[in-house]
């Protein structure tokens, strides 16, 4: 599967990305139970999506990296595809993201900081509203 295929509200996704940029971890308690989110960028040789990642597999991923999710899960925030690993979903590292790659790799910065893409055209990045997030997006 590639990212040029997924719809949103499609589950049992089975994908092979590159992990471009990882954003700010934010901390929420939901139903009394705290959590971590952060918005990553992933793509393929087909296009980008923006990646949720949940508490424990925020620190699995860095960027450069290639994982594989199985049984993931496509949800549809403010117009825009987010891939995720849902409620049944698996992430797994599986290698460093193909040398020659035209990505830009950056860290240590949130993702709304960034207003430019590699076209140099002006970009609209937006936070997750956790408080509405799709009941499929993790464990929370």
């Amino acid at each position: 599967m590639q990212i040029k295929d997924l719809k949103p509200k499609q589950g049992s996704v089975d994908v092979i990305v590159d992990v471009v940029d990882i954003g700010d971890v934010r901390e929420f308690n939901k139903f009394g139970k705290p959590g971590r989110v952060s918005t990553a960028i992933a793509k393929d040789e087909t296009g980008d999506i923006k990646l949720t990642l949940w508490n424990e597999d925020i620190d699995k991923v860095k960027a450069g990296d290639k994982i594989h999710l199985t049984n993931g899960y496509v949800n549809e925030w403010q117009g825009e595809m987010q891939l995720t690993t849902g409620r049944m979903g698996k992430m797994e590292v599986v290698g460093k993201a193909e040398a020659g790659s035209d990505s830009v790799i950056r860290t240590n910065m949130p993702l709304e900081k960034y207003d430019k893409d590699n076209s140099g055209e002006d970009i609209n990045v937006e936070e997750e509203n956790i408080e509405d997030a799709d009941s499929d997006d993790g464990e929370i």
